[in-house]
């Protein structure tokens, strides 16, 4: 069991140290009423069975949205092929999410 005395000096010294808690409003991808994450995977081309992880991601955050999602916030998620595993059109994909998206 914490102390009084140890809870005061973790208090203080998170306080000198600057640490700020993170708040829905300053993430990006984040709103009221809704979490975006993204990803890429391979759904084309000779490794495309990567691409099953993200179905089942999706299905798991379908479930999870079906179930009222997370704090309220329904999750979108986003997935991009990145084209028979070829590492330019990662790069792009991933740029997409980031940019766009």
């Amino acid at each position: 069991m914490i102390d009084r005395r140890s809870l005061l000096a973790g208090v203080a010294a998170a306080s000198t140290l600057g640490i700020r808690f993170a708040h829905a409003e300053d993430t990006p991808g984040v709103t009221a009423t809704e979490i975006k994450i993204g990803s890429t995977t391979s759904l084309s081309g000779p490794v495309s069975a990567l691409g099953v992880q993200a179905r089942c991601q999706e299905a798991y955050f379908r479930m999870i949205n079906e179930q009222g999602g997370i704090g309220g916030r329904q999750i979108k998620y986003i997935y991009y092929d990145v084209t028979a595993f070829n590492p330019s059109k990662t790069v792009e994909q991933v740029r997409r999410l980031i940019e766009s998206d």
